[in-house]
């Protein structure tokens, strides 16, 4: 095909986080630009990130940026480096979306707003020119003479680009229009798809306090939970906040130890994993055991549980008591020293069962995907077929909770839409 007879020089296929920010990076060097969302919406995703809020990106120093990412993190260090969280940041500033830092790193905008962060983007590619075509379902991506020549929409038509972005997503958040839809195209140019599996997820437990709901709703904060394999060995350790759900825990601790289950299931089979809380991670056992005597001894008269009370979470008691076997009514005269240090070792190690997680689609990030090996790692482009670059989730590529989803996305991006650009320069497909 003759350069000049492409519609356009760059086509993004999906309008989420990582597209956005493709289509503003590849329309900053003066080229046509189109950008293909089969939704009704752009930024469904980014808009729900962060409860509403979007954490934009993280404020760590890249190589902690790194060890958060579980899944392939060091593949992405060359894009950090170029369009990393620093630059994130002033990127956003210079849209006039003011950010502020809270605990652990996480920015988010001074509005508290994801809708502040999605609408910059969306007004930002929209001055640069960039067309935009919403209820554009892509059947595939069209691949010519060992490269890439465009795609074909599912009403027939075809759109011709001597470079394409997939970012897409993965299977997770259906909803915001995730489907997996990326998989079949980079298969077709020859990629090898790695397991998918749920990350970023809740856990499933399998107690009986899980299984009554005796738990449900109650929220711990700066707690430790540490995974094991059947074997007894450690698996990995996880800290902050979390909350018992009906069918397990959630909240940023239990989503971020969401990975080492899957890949732990992954590895071992579908048998339960054991996990344990640290309420006190602060705290010795020795501490705990002498520090809560000490409160007993203040108050020989009233029931151990009701001396716990505001030393512990109140709807745990009983079950620590149990454990411990401790009557809850047992007062300072009938207490065994030996069975309040059973009661301290609890409140450091409470057992819970793991049986799994919630499913692909109900996690927040989709694990697997497009191998990163068969990636540029600088460019996003594709060791397989020229033309063929890709963003975000549908690369074998992810993170914890806490902004660096969102800046692998904003980097991959920058890194995908700036190298189209300059490779569909390169080749002389710019006619105006």
């Amino acid at each position: 095909m003759n350069h000049t007879a492409y519609d356009y020089d760059v086509l993004i296929i999906g309008g989420g986080t990582a597209g956005l920010m493709a289509a503003i990076a590849a329309s900053a060097k003066n080229t046509r630009v189109c950008l293909v969302e089969k939704g009704g919406k752009l930024g469904r995703k980014l808009i729900i990130s962060g409860g509403g809020r979007c954490n934009v990106t993280n404020a760590k120093e890249l190589d902690e940026l790194i060890k958060q990412m579980p899944g392939n993190g060091r593949f992405m260090y060359s894009a950090l480096s170029q369009f990393g969280n620093r630059e994130i940041i002033r990127f956003f500033e210079d849209l006039g979306v003011a950010l502020k830092e809270e605990d652990r790193g996480r920015m988010f905008p001074v509005t508290d707003k994801a809708v502040t962060v999605a609408q910059a983007l969306i007004d930002k590619i929209k001055e640069q020119g960039v067309e935009i075509r919403l209820h554009t379902s892509v059947e595939k991506v069209l691949y010519q003479d060992g490269r890439v020549a465009g795609i074909r929409l599912r009403t027939g038509d075809t759109l011709t680009a001597p470079c394409v972005v997939i970012a897409v997503g993965g299977c997770s958040v259906p909803q915001t229009g995730s489907t997996g839809d990326g998989y079949a195209w980079a298969r077709e140019a020859g990629h090898t798809i790695t397991d998918l599996y749920p990350t970023e997820v809740p856990l499933v437990a399998d107690d009986p306090f899980i299984r009554d709901k005796s738990l449900q709703g109650l929220s711990l904060r700066e707690i430790e939970m540490t995974l094991f394999a059947p074997n007894g060995k450690k698996i990995n350790t996880q800290e902050g906040d979390m909350i018992f759900t009906h069918f397990g825990l959630s909240g940023p601790a239990a989503l971020r130890m969401g990975h080492y289950v899957s890949t732990a299931r992954k590895k071992y089979g579908d048998i339960p994993l054991s996990l344990i809380l640290d309420l006190m991670p602060d705290k010795s056992v020795d501490e705990i055991a002498a520090e809560s005597w000490r409160m007993l001894e203040e108050n020989p008269k009233k029931a151990v549980k009701n001396v716990l009370r505001g030393y512990l979470p109140e709807r745990m008691i009983p079950l620590l008591l149990s454990h411990s076997r401790i009557a809850e009514d047992t007062t300072l005269s009938h207490m065994r020293k030996q069975d309040w240090a059973l009661l301290a070792k609890q409140i450091k190690a409470f057992p819970l069962t793991i049986t799994g997680t919630l499913s692909l689609e109900e996690a927040f990030i989709t694990g697997g995907g497009v191998s990163v090996k068969e990636i540029d790692p600088r460019t996003m482009q594709s060791k397989l077929m020229p033309g063929l670059f890709f963003a975000g989730e549908v690369m074998d590529v992810h993170a914890h909770t806490g902004g660096y989803n969102i800046t692998i996305a904003f980097s991959s991006g920058h890194a995908a839409g700036t190298s189209s650009a300059q490779l569909a320069l390169e080749m002389g497909s710019l006619t105006r």
